[in-house]
């Protein structure tokens, strides 16, 4: 079995206050760190009312205080909206709550729509520039000095400390698997974005394409998944449905809380139904045991040691129940 790892997104629950979903995380991150995960990753979201998480760097600081040995990390800061600077700062300080234990995973998606993202930086080519800006990061925390001439030159990001945080890029298609090889980072694909579509030609490109910065770096990709477990297949199926109404809608441009499976179902159209047959056949739902199976057979296919596991229920207990079955089986 690959090792596991957790993404949460703080997803928006109908019925509950969307304060309930930051609460939750935190809730989520104790439970899966007593479970013996390796990671706890959040997301960064603008303006959506489904994924509530729009400050991970803010959510990371309370989870750094109530866990003691999982890894906490973005996946990720959207980085052209920020000074690269205040990046560097923010998890400078992440890395000084919970030394050792810190990921920065950097995407250079908005996050949120176009005219969201013009609100947060009016900038409209700062995407041009995040090439520049992960190198400047990556400069700013490992405390590497900046050359003469530069904007940078002398300006050193604090607090220092004898470690540093883990830079990760992250992406769903060629681009951000490039550019991880290019500047030798671990990289991170969404899995869960794509349905899968592209992830053996990114991880390919990303292998062949690496360069190592240091002595001994080597490539370390993982892949972030969707799946759902539970007692039985029938019940995961029932869970599954407030996730597959989501999709629905959202492919109608309807974004809102994740419905209980018993509100979920709909009248689906003809080319709804030929897409939900779609979604089914490639999700990773089932009983503990056979969600092992699946993404067991996914990580060989893939060649990755780890997998990122995304799950979505509209019941904390059925999510938290969920992961445990994962790590049991």
């Amino acid at each position: 079995m690959p090792k596991l790892s957790v993404l949460d997104q703080s997803v928006a629950a109908a019925g509950r206050p969307q304060s309930d979903a930051i609460r939750q995380s935190l809730s989520l991150a104790r439970h899966c760190e007593s479970l013996g995960y390796h990671r706890f990753w959040v997301s960064e979201h603008h303006s959506h009312p489904s994924i509530v998480g729009t400050a991970p760097e803010v959510l990371m600081a309370a989870l750094a205080t109530q866990t003691q040995r999982i890894r906490l990390g973005s996946a990720g800061v959207m980085l052209p909206h920020y000074a690269a600077l205040k990046v560097a700062e923010q998890f400078r300080v992440l890395e000084a709550l919970a030394p050792g234990r810190i990921d920065l995973g950097v995407g250079r998606a908005p996050g949120s729509d176009g005219r969201t993202a013009q609100l947060l930086n009016p900038d409209r080519y700062a995407s041009e520039r995040f090439p520049q800006q992960v190198l400047e990061l990556q400069a700013w925390l490992r405390d590497d000095a900046f050359p003469s001439g530069h904007p940078g030159h002398g300006v050193q990001a604090f607090p220092q400390g004898p470690g540093c945080p883990t830079l990760w890029m992250l992406g769903s298609s060629d681009y951000g698997a490039q550019l991880a090889a290019h500047f030798g980072l671990p990289y991170a694909f969404a899995y869960f974005i794509t349905d899968g579509q592209g992830a053996d030609e990114a991880l390919a490109l990303y292998r062949s394409g690496f360069r190592p910065q240091q002595a001994g770096d080597q490539p370390h990709a993982v892949v972030c998944v969707w799946a759902l477990a539970a007692e039985t297949e029938d019940q995961a199926w029932h869970l599954f449905q407030s996730r597959a109404r989501w999709r629905m809608d959202r492919n109608l441009g309807q974004i809102g809380p994740l419905l209980p499976p018993a509100q979920a179902q709909r009248d689906y159209s003809p080319a709804e139904q030929m897409a939900l047959e779609r979604l089914r056949a490639q999700a990773f739902v089932g009983t503990g045991v056979q969600v092992r199976d699946k993404l067991e057979a996914l990580a060989a296919r893939l060649e990755v040691d780890e997998i990122v596991v995304i799950t979505w229920t509209h019941d904390p207990a059925a999510q938290a129940r969920s992961y445990e079955l994962l790590m049991q089986a």
